[in-house]
């Protein structure tokens, strides 16, 4: 049965290769992935909101709302349950980093299981009250529908890489409904080399998940206009916005770089469940605006409705107050910060990529609602909540762009589209001026798992064997040999260096084509009869067969040469390795990866 379906799977490819140009048939694919993954998201986003739904409203009891204590350590642990009992035969890997590795490591692929297991841990995770976002389980299940989709019809690395970059564009568009920020928050952060005919299937996946989304789940995720138009004497204060966030984005990145090493130490992964779960519940007890994605506090604060902040907490009874408030709201998101990495680390399923986005909405808010208090200056505080946001995705991620359209595309406002230009580029300037890599890689980093260009041509080096590249055909001199003696085999080669070796086998030197020339013309008889051991030059370097290639090719980059003598431990001549050798077999590596 196995075997007819291979060859049913086969025939299928060989007519489609035959009948569909490799463009046609990779816009079918994105297209395909960006209906599937928009699928997978707005399934996601409804489950979670159905869990917490029936959560906050339909579940009655009397003592309900002391359980708001326990509902993220259950959540939590519900997920460590599943992954341990229905995960057990591959590693489960959440978050964006785990995808980037699997990119540059693992031939971009993804497990299946990646496609329903991210999406079901994320709903009980943050159904549950976890403090973290939707969208980095989205663009997993996205991305591994398109890694699958590619593997299914044998694609190779190049193009499947794209299709798994399609359905992460198709998780942020369908969670979002925000199709540019997708494509491009796929081009910022997924793919490692990005080429203009990839926009392409990008944009379609992307269109598709959103349409998608406004089919299933019709609910935006902020109802709000924002004014038509800003103050030019606001632009200072942006400024100020973009700088301060962007240093509070280096403090995010670094504290969940300590956080995260300090939960991978507890190797039991229930006493870990249990820690951050009991953690969490403290920090939602605390500050009820943790509970969750966070979205519902957002929207409050662009309606207008400020005091949502503290309802329902241990300050509701100085609601009036607006300082309170403003220091609440501060509490906010420094405990998200905190809330969303605990929930990570402590074994839950969801993404930084919302409380980014939470985060600075709130520093947004209490920036110009605090300066309005002074009576010094009067800002338009919506405007600043959303510049907020983009300044925090901008500097968080890595990803400028990402994070100005995608504050224009959920909130509506294009008409800010300057300022969050200019949030934005200080904040991303601001972090990786500090800090190389970005929330997400500097994980990777870590463990020296990035692959960059340079540790991409390491990777492919390592695999290249000297012995492999040996090149034996050269004419060989003797010590006791005169260039007149071996004037026929000098002039008939094609090579223009010369390996001196003695009765052992031994390399005694070099000798270069245009010396022995000169001394065979020479009307001197002395010259064309001295011994080759007297003319002989020591070779400037001399690689032993077992160095690694990636060192080969810096002695010969240092050293400014295209060929060198290869010899064994016991200084026997082996052979000439040339950088031409080198190269194509470098080629040839690259060809078959592709």
């Amino acid at each position: 049965m196995y075997k007819k379906l291979i060859k049913l799977i086969d025939s299928i490819n060989q007519w489609l290769k035959h009948r569909i140009s490799n463009s046609n048939f990779l816009i079918l694919c994105a297209s395909a992935v960006g209906i599937l993954g928009g699928t997978a998201s707005s399934l996601l986003k409804e489950l979670t909101h159905q869990v917490a739904s029936f959560l906050q409203n339909d579940f009655h009891w009397k003592y309900k709302y002391y359980m708001y204590f326990f509902f993220p350590l259950i959540g939590i642990y519900l997920t460590v349950i599943y992954i341990r009992i229905f995960i057990r035969k591959s590693k489960f890997q959440h978050g964006i980093a785990s995808i980037i590795y699997n990119i540059s490591h693992n031939n971009s692929k993804l497990d299946f299981h990646n496609i329903y297991s991210q999406v079901i841990t994320s709903a009980l995770t943050v159904g549950l009250g976890g403090s973290a976002g939707l969208e980095a389980p989205a663009v997993a299940s996205g991305s591994a529908i398109g890694s699958n989709i590619g593997r299914f019809f044998g694609l190779n690395y190049r193009n499947t890489t794209l299709l798994l970059a399609c359905g992460g564009a198709a998780g942020i568009s369908g969670a979002f409904n925000s199709p540019v920020a997708g494509m491009i928050f796929a081009i910022e952060v997924l793919m490692p080399e990005f080429s203009i005919p990839s926009v392409i299937p990008l944009l379609i996946s992307s269109a598709f998940a959103s349409v998608i989304s406004r089919l299933i789940y019709k609910e935006p995720l902020f109802v709000f206009v924002p004014s038509n138009s800003w103050s030019n004497s606001a632009v200072w204060y942006y400024i100020v916005l973009g700088i301060v966030i962007g240093i509070y984005s280096v403090y995010f990145s670094q504290l969940n770089r300590y956080l995260f090493n300090w939960f991978g130490k507890i190797k039991n992964k229930y006493k870990k469940a249990w820690i951050g779960g009991i953690a969490l519940g403290i920090l939602i007890a605390l500050l009820p605006a943790l509970y969750g994605e966070g979205y519902i506090t957002i929207q409050n604060l662009l309606n207008g409705n400020y005091q949502s902040l503290v309802a329902n907490s241990f300050f509701s009874d100085y609601k009036e107050v607006s300082w309170t408030i403003i220091l609440v709201a501060a509490f906010s998101f420094i405990g998200k910060t905190f809330a969303s990495i605990i929930t990570m680390g402590s074994g839950g399923n969801g993404g930084m990529f919302g409380p980014s986005v939470v985060v600075g909405g709130l520093m947004g808010f209490v920036f110009s609602f605090g300066l309005n208090q002074t009576g010094i200056v009067h800002l338009n505080v919506t405007n600043f909540i959303i510049a907020g946001m983009a300044a925090s995705v901008s500097g968080v991620m890595h990803a400028p762009l990402t994070g100005v359209f995608l504050a224009a595309e959920i909130t509506g406002g294009y008409a800010l589209m300057v300022p969050l230009m200019i949030v934005s580029a200080l904040s991303y300037f601001i972090n990786k001026t500090s800090l190389k890599f970005s929330i997400y890689t500097i994980v990777l980093a870590d463990r020296e798992n990035l692959m960059s260009q340079q540790n991409k041509d390491h990777k492919v080096l390592k695999k290249i064997k000297l012995k492999y590249l040996l090149e034996k055909d050269f004419v060989t001199l003797h010590p006791d040999d005169t260039p007149k003696k071996r004037s026929a085999d000098i002039i008939h080669t094609d090579r223009n260096i010369f390996p001196v070796v003695d009765n052992e086998g031994c390399l005694m030197g070099v000798l270069f084509s245009d010396q022995l020339l000169e001394l065979m013309l020479s009307n001197k008889s002395v010259d064309q009869n001295q011994l080759i051991k007297d003319i002989a030059q020591p070779p400037n370097k001399t690689i032993l067969i077992s160095t690694p290639m990636n060192e080969v090719m810096q002695i010969m980059d240092s050293m400014d040469t295209r060929i060198l003598p290869v010899t064994d431990e016991q200084n026997r001549y082996l052979g000439f390795v040339t950088k031409n050798g080198i190269f194509n077999k470098y080629r040839h590596i690259l060809a078959r990866q592709g």
